[in-house]
């Protein structure tokens, strides 16, 4: 039973290993590829200009490849904030979809107004999206119901 285990966990690793090699390679090949975008002026400053002489960390600020993956990784940050705003901005379809909703059509329609006219559009979505439409059916049902048979009138 053990020799299976070793042979998965052998290849978990080498998974892990593999996808994290990969992962450094694209890294620093996109870093390399944004350098050539950019300059950096100041790498002819002379010493007698900073106080205690040059700064230990002037070679890497210097530098237009660490300069490139400062670069992606601000864009990535960008990036992953406007994916998590648009995760926020379609909640309301994702909750209409879950629901099964009839109103699903209803709620795509505000939400993309709500993206593209104004922000009240994508509060309706949300409080259409979140109605329980059933149980208010229910409960105006009731109340009509009450007032035909008159047992609506003070008690």
């Amino acid at each position: 039973m053990s020799e299976q285990i070793k042979p998965n966990k052998l290849k978990t690793i080498f998974s892990y290993v593999a996808k994290s090699a990969f992962f450094i390679i694209a890294l620093v090949v996109i870093a390399k590829m944004l350098s050539y975008l950019g300059e950096i002026h100041g790498k002819d400053l002379p010493e007698s200009y900073f106080s205690g002489g040059y700064p230990s960390i002037l070679t890497l600020l210097d530098s237009e490849v660490f300069m490139g993956l400062i670069f992606f990784i601000t864009l990535s940050i960008f990036g992953y904030v406007g994916y998590l705003l648009w995760q926020l901005h379609e909640v309301a379809v994702h909750k209409a979809e879950a629901d099964s909703s009839s109103q699903l059509q209803l709620v795509f329609a505000l939400s993309l107004c709500g993206l593209f006219i104004h922000k009240v559009w994508w509060v309706f979505a949300v409080i259409v999206a979140f109605t329980s439409w059933d149980k208010i059916a229910e409960g105006l049902s009731n109340i009509i119901h009450r007032g035909m048979n008159g047992k609506g009138e003070s008690q």
